[in-house]
């Protein structure tokens, strides 16, 4: 399992990093970095860096002044600014490894490589000082990212990671820094390509400066014409929300439509302000907010999830559905470029489907969702009841999904755990998510059967492994956060076996409202009924399940209602009482979605 598959889709690495507080921790670094230096001295353009130890981390900061990083980018124009690796074979050996037989030429952007060069002498002090047991992460501002991107594929050749953990780099601004040569050496090895991130304002000229042309002809696009190419991820963020995007094409595209021209010959006091506010922003929002209202039934999944994944980054807002502000034509290329990249790898059941690809199955799934909610119905019991069309897609994509988690799930256990854990809590990001939105589908299939004790005789084992692997790397809160609280009403129920505990509720409810039944097994239905109720009071109490439970139409709820039924026949005993019970009856549960639901 190769580290590409860190993130089942640019939205979830989008999370992750907000909400783990890396993003933060980095731009963090940077600012600190940038206070320590002389207010009054002159801007020029040396790197100045710092270490940080933390306790279960280390950080570089690279740091040059943004006011000279725009003019000294574009110094040369076009391609000119590039050096060559034939160039630097005698003059800088440094990244002669990149070359190899199937891609022997590669060029780097002249500015980046001059900063970099100045810090040469210093990089085996910067190496010596990396703790092999910690996590380690690389950032930078604008140029300074550039420096810290070539930092970290120094240290990608030159570190045993059989003894190191792989570090992830983050930059802020940083503008492109080679050619279609460097991205495919970089793309040869996916755990390299898993190791940067780039993020990047809708407000931050930088990142699209050595983007070329700005304004190309109708027939082309500046994906086609570009030098430079991305590689990593890039996260793109606006006040609106953001999202993550490693198709290099798609990559380039979206870099020029989301440009919104902010104040010019901003110093980099002003550029770190504007990562600050949108980073803190982020950690208050959810990510990926509703866009129900931008899709029909009869929208293609591949183009739901791109239509998804632009209104995450402000580029389209909810409106009434057929409006997209003129961006047909930018959807219809990515849906083109991605159904490109599909094909080119195959279709099928292939185990080699990288999880970029994935994403389009997942995302299909979040649009599922979504629009059964607003029918009152979660998208749990649509699926149970066969109530829609669509359920012939559910299968198919739900099919996949499960063979390619099968597969990475099984190549996992292969690994030896020394080798496995330093990147297992990223990639298991994506598989948990997989976990709490497609297992709910499996039972339901399971209980439409007619068959019952899913946890113990029909839970696949993928399944188990990727909740027992959270188990061991989770920190389990003993209250909710007020983010959490903020953000249930998009979130996923974190017990994805939370249907298989209320189908045997329901089971229990039959037994004990039959006459047939023995008293042995009454009495057996009260006390599973009594588990079950402290069971959804403790979800309840953490904000640990999802609003969509108290849909009028759920499994639930009809649950509840035969549950109700039963009480105040004295079933379960005269003027019993308990405390979801009460909460129910006065339908308290309905501030839950709002995240004022007090339990105590």
């Amino acid at each position: 399992m190769s580290q590409n598959h860190l993130f089942s889709s640019g939205l979830e690495l989008a999370n992750l990093v907000v909400s783990s507080g890396v993003l933060y921790h980095s731009w963090a670094a940077v600012r600190d970095l940038y206070s320590e230096i002389n207010q009054n001295e002159q801007p020029s353009l040396s790197v100045r860096y710092k270490i940080s130890q933390q306790p279960n981390c280390t950080t570089i900061a690279f740091f040059t002044w943004s006011a000279c990083s725009k003019d000294y980018i574009i110094q040369g124009g076009g391609g000119e600014d590039l050096v060559s690796s034939s160039t630097l074979k005698e003059s800088f050996p440094l990244f002669e490894f990149l070359c190899t037989k199937t891609n022997p030429k590669f060029s780097i952007n002249k500015a980046a490589l001059e900063l970099f060069a100045s810090i040469r002498d210093s990089l085996p002090s910067l190496k010596s000082q990396i703790d092999n047991s910690k996590v380690l992460i690389i950032t930078g501002k604008s140029l300074g990212g550039s420096v810290a991107t070539l930092f970290t594929l120094w240290l990608l050749e030159t570190i045993d990671f059989s003894i190191t953990k792989r570090p992830l780099c983050i930059t802020f601004g940083s503008p492109l820094i080679g050619d279609n040569g460097l991205q495919n050496a970089i793309l040869e090895y996916p755990t390299w390509n898993s190791c940067f991130l780039h993020v990047v304002s809708d407000q931050d000229p930088v990142p699209r400066v050595l983007i070329s042309p700005h304004n190309p002809p109708a027939t082309e696009s500046a994906s086609q014409t570009n030098v430079y190419k991305p590689f990593g991820t890039f996260l793109l963020y606006s006040e609106f929300g953001c999202g993550c995007f490693k198709d290099s094409q798609t990559i380039l595209e979206l870099l020029m439509a989301t440009y919104s021209e902010g104040p010019g010959n901003q110093n980099s006091n002003q550029v770190l302000e504007l990562y600050k506010k949108i980073v803190e922003f982020l950690n208050r929002k959810v990510i990926c907010g509703d866009t129900t209202g931008l899709l029909q039934w009869t929208t293609p999944p591949l183009r739901a999830g791109i239509i998804i994944q632009l209104v995450a980054i402000g580029l389209m807002r909810p409106q009434p559905q057929g409006q997209n502000n003129g961006l047909d034509n930018l959807i219809t290329k990515i849906e083109k470029q991605e159904m490109e990249l599909v094909m080119s790898k195959g279709l099928g059941f292939n185990p080699s489907k990288t999880l970029n690809e994935i994403k389009i199955n997942m995302a299909f799934f979040e649009w599922y969702k979504k629009c059964f909610k607003e029918k009152g119905i979660g998208y749990y019991d649509s699926f149970k009841n066969g109530s829609s069309q669509t359920d012939i897609e559910v299968v198919k994509f739900k099919t996949i999904l499960a063979h390619y988690w099968e597969g990475e799930v099984n190549e996992a256990e292969k690994k030896p755990q020394k080798e496995g854990a330093p990147f297992r809590t990223g990639w298991l990001g994506a598989g948990t998510n997989f976990r709490r939105m497609i297992e709910p589908l499996d039972i339901a299939e399971y209980y439409k059967k007619g068959l019952k004790d899913y946890i113990n005789q029909g839970r696949p084992k993928h399944y188990k492994q990727l909740e027992q692997w959270l188990k061991v790397t989770e920190k389990t809160a003993s209250n909710p956060s007020q983010l959490k609280k903020q953000n249930v009403a998009s979130s996923l129920t974190e017990d994805s076996c939370f249907w298989a505990h209320v189908e045997e509720a329901l089971i229990s409810c039959k037994l004990l409202s039959s006459r047939e039944s023995s008293t042995g097994e009454k009495e057996l239905s009260k006390h599973n009924l009594i588990e079950f109720e402290n069971y959804v009071l403790s979800l309840m109490k953490n904000y640990a399940v999802s609003p969509e439970i108290f849909l009028p139409q759920s499994s639930f709820m009809l649950w509840w209602k035969e549950y109700e039924e039963i009480i105040r026949k004295g079933i379960m005993g005269a003027s019993y009482y308990s405390p979801l019970t009460d909460l129910m009856k006065n339908r308290s549960y309905q501030n839950y979605a709002t995240g004022d639901l007090e339990i105590p």
